[in-house]
C-alpha cells in the first residue's frame, strides 16, 4: 500500500535488536489496539500476555482496527505500516542496559557460567586494566569498530563487579551505582543543573571547579587525597605535581636532583603544569616508534634481511 491511500491506523513498536523492554509510550497504543503482532525475530511466548500474536503472513489491512506491531527493527511489515500511516515508538537509549545485566545476572547465578561463578573482585583485576588500556589502544587507532566492542568489554567489567557487590554482606548493585552516578554528575555541575554558577566561565575554570567540589564533597585532608597511586608513573607524577601546585605549593620544592626517577618526574610535572597531557604525550612517541621498528622490520625482510645488523636498521629506517 503506497503512502497516502487510506488504511488501518497502528503504531510500530521498535523494541530494538537486543532489548525485552516495552517503552512506555507504546502503552496508550497497546490499550485501544485491535490486534498486536510481533515480528518472527521475537519471541512470541514473551509477548503473549499483551494478547500478541505472530505476524505470520498477516497483510497490512487485514485488521479491522488498530494494530501494534512489536519488532526489532525497520522490517518490511513495519514499513508497510509506516506508509499506511502507522505512528513510531521507539525505546530511549539505554534500555538495552537492562538486558546487559540481566545477562551478567544469568552467567552470575546458579545454572549459569561455572568460570563467572568463581570469580571475585581480585581475580578480575587484570581484566580490568587489559580491558582499559585495549579501549585506549582502539581510540589512538581511531578504529571505530574496535572502539564500540571495547567499549562494550569495559562495560562488562563494571556490570560484572557490580554484580559480585551485589552478593555481599554489604550488598549495593549497578542500580546504587548508577545512581551514585547520577548525584556525582549533578552535583558537581551546579551551573547546568541549578542555574548560572560565576566560578564556571570555560572549560578550563570548570575543570578547576570540579575538583574544589570535589574536595569539599570527600572531606579530603591533603591536596592529594584521591589521587590514583595505581596509575601508570609518569601520569602518576603529573597529577601529583598540578594537585599541589593547585593548593599553592611553589615549584621549587618538586623533586630535584639527579637519577633518571627525578629527571622523569621533573619532566612529568612541567608538562602537566604547561596544560599538556605527559601519558599521552609519551604514548604518541611510543606508539609512533613501535610503528617505525615494525616498518623497518617488514623493509628489511622484503630485501632478504632476516636478522639486521646496525647498518640494516639505518637503511630502512623510515624518514
Amino acid at each position: 500500500m503506497s503512502a497516502g491511500e487510506s488504511g488501518p491506523t497502528g503504531t510500530v513498536v521498535l523494541l530494538g535488536p537486543t532489548t525485552s523492554v516495552l517503552p512506555a509510550a507504546a502503552l496508550p497504543a497497546l490499550r485501544g489496539a485491535a490486534a498486536v503482532f510481533v515480528s518472527a525475530e521475537l519471541d512470541a511466548a514473551h509477548w503473549g500476555e499483551l494478547g500478541a500474536a505472530p505476524v505470520g503472513d498477516v497483510p497490512v489491512g487485514a485488521v479491522d482496527g488498530t494494530v501494534v506491531y512489536l519488532t526489532p527493527g525497520m522490517d518490511a511489515y513495519a514499513t508497510e505500516l509506516v506508509e499506511a500511516g502507522a505512528g513510531v515508538v521507539r525505546n530511549p537509549d539505554g534500555v538495552a542496559l537492562v538486558d546487559a545485566v540481566a545477562v551478567m545476572d544469568r552467567l552470575r547465578s546458579p545454572g549459569g557460567c561455572p568460570w563467572d561463578a568463581e570469580q571475585d573482585h581480585k581475580s578480575l583485576r587484570q581484566y580490568l586494566v587489559e580491558e582499559t588500556y585495549e579501549l585506549l589502544e582502539a581510540i589512538e587507532d581511531g578504529d571505530r569498530g574496535a572502539l564500540r566492542e571495547e567499549l562494550g568489554d569495559v562495560l562488562l567489567q563494571v556490570l560484572f563487579h557490580a554484580r559480585i557487590a551485589a552478593e555481599d554482606v554489604e550488598p549495593f548493585g549497578v542500580d546504587e551505582v548508577a545512581a551514585d552516578l547520577v548525584r556525582k554528575l549533578v552535583g558537581r555541575h551546579p551551573h547546568v543543573f541549578e542555574g548560572n554558577d560565576p566560578a564556571v566561565r570555560d572549560a578550563a575554570s570548570q575543570e578547576h571547579r570540579w575538583e574544589e567540589l570535589k574536595q569539599v564533597e570527600k572531606q579530603r585532608e591533603s591536596s592529594v587525597d584521591g589521587v590514583a597511586g595505581g596509575q601508570p608513573a609518569v601520569a602518576l607524577a603529573g597529577k601529583l605535581a598540578q594537585r599541589a601546585v593547585r593548593a599553592g605549593l611553589p615549584v621549587d620544592l618538586l623533586p630535584d636532583g639527579d637519577g633518571a626517577g627525578v629527571t622523569l618526574f621533573a619532566v612529568a610535572a612541567l608538562a602537566k603544569l604547561a596544560g599538556d597531557d605527559p601519558e599521552t604525550a609519551l604514548r604518541e612517541v611510543a606508539r609512533a616508534f613501535e610503528r617505525r621498528v615494525r616498518e623497518a622490520e617488514r623493509s628489511a625482510r622484503a630485501a632478504g634481511v632476516e636478522k639486521p645488523g646496525p647498518e640494516d636498521w639505518r637503511a630502512h629506517w623510515p624518514v
